[in-house]
């Protein structure tokens, strides 16, 4: 029995799509390249919790910096833009995923016309109508060397290396975030003190212009102490200075007016160790390192893209339509019109177009490699000085501490020695100078030590584990940080 034009075109294409399916690329699948980790940090071990594992509202304890956190994440000028380049790159991987498929559309046209008589063998003006109704598409490739799925894949990978950039930028906001707050800490606190020793060499002051009206004591001991509150006042004005900067800088960061910003607590949390655990295992918890790997992986895809263009592209137009003179014969039998046209197509000669493509994108691959390996070597840096500052700022702290009691004891001596006559009060003047330098440098290394926990949460990619898209799938799994710690079920 005579198959159907009809039928012969049912059964084509699914043919074609069988072979399409069945196709898969010549190029392997990318890989990142592999690099020599060490077994461990160069470090004293430690017992704590997972950096990855710890979400930064459990990390940082304290109320008024989990405020500020979160304003920032949502405020932030740099993650607005961030969040809307994931977006644009998704878009984009939308549009080259939709390459793999054909390009399906429907049409209707009706015409009427009229022949002259001298162009017709009948000598009298004709009158005709033409209606038809077909569907079809043009120019649908056949990815039969995975040029198209090459670049769907590089789509992909970038669409993935933004997310995880959003995701390194966010945790550098929380992290930037946290050490401005610190660092504001640190003026309040030595604003404090400054403060108190402004207001206690002031009655100091008073006390010894008293005396020398009396004639009790000297003008040059007058001096020495007219100079101790000088210099208490000094350190005052520029103390407040540097605090009026680093609120600012903190409101911007947050994305709030300075006037908004909250209060500030002192520099006495203690946050958890945090245990730095196995080299290989940064690898996929810094979301900077994942942001590089997927580049580098979109880089190579690019390399298969470039090389399947050198091969043939194969590519199928087919249209089906219904014409008839009449309105009402569309659809009638005999009025069915198709066409059916595969294409191979090879350039000849491009002018070396396909070999630069193919060049450009060796290039860039090599870049990316370049950049994954400066990104990996960077992570274990950060990580090495955090794990150093943590060690020894701590010592500097516990030192800095017996040495303000060690000056308090020698200031409250010099004093009792001055009051009995047993010394002349500069003594007095250089342990009080001592005792403030000591009391700020304490403070001081007490935000440095905080700084270095922080610096050590970011560089362990702290939180990451709440931050991570599914890659499987396009759309990113923003599960962000539970308002409070999840609570196991009994």
């Amino acid at each position: 029995m005579p198959r159907s034009p009809l039928m012969s075109w049912r059964l084509a294409l699914p043919l074609a799509l069988g072979a399409l399916v069945a196709c898969s690329p010549l190029t392997p699948a990318p890989q990142p390249p592999s690099i020599a980790l060490p077994n461990q940090f160069d470090t004293p071990a430690s017992s704590g919790p997972a950096a990855a594992a710890l979400c930064w509202r459990n990390y940082f304890a304290d109320a008024d910096l989990q405020v500020l956190i979160g304003q920032a994440l949502r405020h932030n000028h740099d993650l607005r833009s961030a969040r809307l380049r994931v977006q644009e790159a998704r878009a984009a991987y939308g549009i080259q995923q939709a390459e793999r498929w054909p390009t399906l559309g429907a049409q209707a046209a009706a015409t009427r016309a009229r022949i002259p008589a001298d162009l017709n063998l009948s000598r009298q003006p004709l009158l005709g109508n033409q209606f038809q109704i077909g569907v079809g598409f043009n120019s649908w490739e056949l990815d039969f060397w995975g040029r198209v799925s090459s670049l769907e894949s590089a789509a992909l990978e970038s669409y993935l290396a933004s997310d995880a950039a959003r995701q390194a930028l966010e945790l550098s906001v929380v992290a930037q975030v946290a050490q401005g707050y610190l660092a504001l800490a640190e003026l309040n606190e030595r604003l404090a003190l400054a403060e108190r020793t402004v207001s206690s060499r002031a009655e100091s002051l008073r006390i010894f212009k008293r005396r020398v009206e009396l004639g009790a004591t000297s003008r040059l001991e007058l001096t020495q102490v007219e100079l101790l509150w000088q210099q208490a006042t000094m350190l005052r004005a520029q103390l407040e200075q540097a605090r009026a900067t680093q609120a600012q800088a903190l409101a911007l960061l947050v994305g709030v007016n300075v006037a908004q910003l909250g209060p500030v607590g002192a520099l006495d949390g203690a946050w958890p160790e945090l245990a730095p655990g196995l080299p290989a295992e940064l690898l996929t918890a810094r979301p900077d390192i994942m942001a590089a790997e997927h580049s580098l992986r979109a880089a190579q895809a690019n390399i298969a893209a470039a090389r399947a263009a050198f091969l043939p592209r194969v590519a199928l137009t087919s249209n089906w339509s219904t014409a008839s003179a009449e309105l009402d014969g569309l659809f009638k039998n005999g009025s069915a019109d198709w066409a059916f046209s595969p294409s191979i197509s090879l350039p000849i000669f491009d002018g070396g177009r396909r070999e630069a493509a193919l060049t450009l994108a060796q290039v860039r691959s090599e870049q990316a490699v370049v950049r994954y390996e400066q990104t990996i070597q960077a992570a274990f840096r950060d990580v090495a000085d955090a794990l150093t500052a943590r060690h020894w700022l701590g010592e500097q702290v516990q030192t800095l501490r017996a040495t303000q009691a060690v000056q308090t004891e020698r200031a409250r001596l010099a004093k009792l020695r001055y009051d009995s006559g047993a010394a002349r009060y500069l003594e007095v003047l250089d342990a009080e100078r001592d005792l403030l330098t000591v009391q700020q440098q304490r403070v001081q290394a007490q935000r440095a030590l905080l700084s270095a926990h922080v610096a050590l949460y970011a560089a362990l990619g702290g939180g990451s584990q709440f931050l991570h898209s599914t890659a499987a799938s396009p759309a990113p799994a923003h599960s962000g940080c539970p308002t409070e710690p999840t609570r196991e079920s009994p």
